[in-house]
C-alpha cells in the first residue's frame, strides 16, 4: 500500500519541538502536544501525561469535528481567534498537535511561562 504524503503533516523536528514538556515557545506561538479524549462527558483541560496535554471535548470523533470542536473550545481560554489556532498535525487523531499564535492568556496548567521576549 503507498503511503501518502500529506503537506500538513509535520517533521519529526516539529514532532519533538516541545523537548521532554507538553508545550514549548517558538518565538510568541505556544506549541502544544495533545491527548484527546473524544466523546467526554464535559469540555475540560485535563493534566499533563508526559509530553501531552489531555484535553476532553463533548464531540463525537467523526471527520475530525472534534479537534474542531476543541481548537474552538480552546481558543478563549486562550484569548485567542480560532483562526490563530492551527492543528499541526492529528487532525483526525487523538494524538495532536497545536500551534497558538501570540495567546494572551494561559490556562493555570500551564503555570507562569510567558515567552521570553529578549
Amino acid at each position: 500500500m503507498a503511503s501518502k504524503h500529506h503537506p500538513k503533516t509535520a517533521s519529526t523536528t516539529q514532532r519533538n519541538s516541545t523537548g521532554d514538556s507538553f508545550f514549548g515557545w517558538d518565538g510568541d506561538t505556544l506549541v502544544v502536544n495533545i491527548l484527546g479524549k473524544p466523546a467526554a462527558a464535559k469540555d475540560a483541560i485535563g493534566k499533563p501525561k508526559g509530553t501531552q496535554l489531555k484535553v476532553s471535548v463533548t464531540a463525537a470523533p467523526k471527520d475530525g469535528k472534534a479537534t474542531d470542536h476543541m481548537v474552538r473550545f480552546l481558543a478563549p481560554l486562550f484569548g485567542v481567534r480560532v483562526a490563530d489556532i492551527e492543528v499541526v498535525f492529528g487532525q483526525e487523531h487523538v494524538n495532536k498537535q497545536l500551534r497558538i499564535h501570540a495567546p494572551s492568556k494561559l490556562p493555570a496548567v500551564f503555570g507562569d511561562t510567558a515567552p521570553s521576549r529578549d
